[in-house]
């Protein structure tokens, strides 16, 4: 039977005020708990609930393992041109000796000091009494990076901005020119030593030392088969040998394509080196600043207005280094620690501005040509 109220009184309305007050009652046994205050946006009486928002896919490989496996794939990419240089010369059984070579190589060859590379810079030892905080950041980030040989300090002086890394995992030195000690603070330094301090730390320079290996001998495969096509030459127009083309061809392209997958290695190593920099130091905007510093000094005025545009023609398969916008991109893409910083420096003192004397701006002639 339909009960009717009387005038005047209206028909009760579903209970709301439990969940404005921020209480709801679960299961039939009146148990009474508080939400939360997204809760209230995610009840709609008048409606149906929306779907709730998808989680993002986490990806299958984080950036660092990406850049290991684009890694070995680079350099499995290289011996196998090199594999087939060699099918093409001798057939299967070369392929075998010259991978056995090139292991060889590797293994036995004389290796050049890297003090002999230094000196042939010109470069000395940076005492740490001239810049002690530089010392005490590098050694920091030695440790950090579980390094066991902390690497050596060294400089040149040249005004130019640069800074490379000659030597072993076990034996090391990072070298920088004087016009990068006096232009970067030293929260920029901290990071430009982290760079080099992860390429110690990866080992790039053996990985970069096998890669330039096989490249060589990519080019002696290539020339050598190309020899023995010109000693051929006068039989197969005689009609007395046959020749395939396409191999020929692949065989004379052999040592570009080897060199551009040297180029694309040494950029991911590069990427991977920015990355773990950033992990060292906790500051990824410290070097962004310091390669957007490295981008302006190499652009000169005079270039700039007599030359526009001089380096936007050069593609990027012919860079060693990837565009320094994009590292500056994936660097500030990163997000710091929610503690900060790990190593904490001041963010605009410059160690190096009147410590460090300045080079001689002019030309210096050397034997083997002009050096800055």
């Amino acid at each position: 039977m339909e009960t009717r109220l009387p005038p005047g009184e209206r028909t009760p309305r579903p209970r709301r005020n439990a969940l404005l007050l921020g209480r709801t009652r679960h299961g039939a046994g009146g148990h009474t708990g508080k939400t939360s205050f997204m809760s209230l946006f995610s009840q709609h009486p008048d409606g149906p609930e929306p779907r709730p928002a998808r989680p993002r896919r986490r990806p299958l490989l984080s950036r660092r393992d990406r850049n290991v496996l684009h890694s070995v794939l680079l350099v499995g990419g290289m011996a196998g041109l090199l594999a087939v240089c060699a099918w093409i010369i001798a057939g299967p059984a070369a392929v075998v000796w010259t991978l056995v070579l090139a292991a060889v190589s590797m293994v036995a060859s004389p290796r050049v000091s890297h003090r002999f590379v230094l000196r042939l810079f010109g470069a000395a030892s940076l005492p740490a009494a001239t810049l002690p905080d530089v010392h005490r950041v590098a050694a920091a980030l030695a440790d950090r990076a579980g390094l066991g040989h902390r690497p050596k300090l060294m400089y040149i002086a040249s005004p130019t901005m640069n800074a490379f890394t000659v030597g072993t995992r076990e034996d090391a030195a990072i070298t920088m020119t004087t016009g990068l000690l006096r232009r970067l603070t030293l929260r920029e330094l901290a990071g430009v030593l982290a760079h080099e301090v992860s390429h110690v730390s990866h080992n790039d320079m053996w990985v970069m030392g096998l890669a330039d290996t096989i490249s060589r001998l990519t080019r002696a495969m290539s020339l050598l088969g190309v020899l023995l096509v010109a000693v051929n030459l006068p039989l197969m127009l005689a009609g007395g040998a046959a020749i395939s083309w396409l191999l020929l061809a692949l065989m004379i392209l052999a040592p570009t394509v080897g060199t551009l997958l040297q180029l694309a290695l040494s950029r991911v190593r590069e990427y991977d080196a920015d990355l773990e920099a950033a992990g060292l130091t906790g500051d990824p905007a410290g070097l962004a600043a310091a390669l957007q510093k490295l981008e302006a000094q190499h652009g000169r005025f005079w270039e700039d207005i007599f030359l526009p545009g001089r380096r936007a023609p050069e593609p990027s398969v012919l860079r060693s280094h990837p565009h320094t916008s994009e590292r500056v991109k994936r660097l500030l893409a990163l997000a710091p620690p929610p503690s900060g910083a790990w190593l904490d420096v001041p963010a605009d003192h410059m160690p190096g501005h009147s410590m460090i004397p300045p080079s001689p701006e002019r030309p210096r002639w050397r034997r083997w040509g002009v050096w800055y």
